[in-house]
């Protein structure tokens, strides 16, 4: 099985992005970072890579989703509470994000989520254990 994941997504404006993750308290990798991309460190062994969009195309040979009409992931990542769900999208929507779903709340789970600069689907949830125990 794998040992690191790499998401790799295109973006239209590389700095945009940076700036929008980083006020989510995102980190990126130096080593992996230059005029065409950049490595945003998810946790210990989990990245995204955002490319220019005509950098990302040399990979692909499929035209680009169009993120204003079409879906094509949603990535989601959980955290520790409730209320930090609740700092990080609201940290999103104020630092150019928009308001992708409402908030969903069922058996024992939280997430919200918002759609980033170049329109991908973001959300992030939390998981109260105990309560999903005693759902299933």
């Amino acid at each position: 099985m794998a040992h690191q994941m790499f998401v790799n997504l295109p973006v239209k404006d590389l700095d945009r992005s940076v700036t929008f993750f980083t006020a989510l308290g995102l980190t990126f990798n130096p080593d992996f970072t230059d005029e065409n991309a950049t490595c945003m460190v998810i946790g210990e062994d989990a990245f995204v890579m955002l490319l220019v969009e005509p950098f990302f195309s040399r990979f692909v040979t499929k035209s680009l989703a169009d993120t204003s009409t079409h879906t094509e992931v949603i990535v989601s990542l959980m955290v520790d509470s409730r209320q930090r769900v609740d700092e990080l999208v609201d940290t999103a929507l104020a630092s150019g994000g928009s308001k992708a779903s409402d908030t969903v709340e069922e058996q024992g789970m939280y997430s919200r989520s918002f759609q980033d600069p170049d329109g991908h689907l973001w959300e992030f949830g939390y998981m109260d254990m105990s309560a999903v125990g005693a759902e299933a």
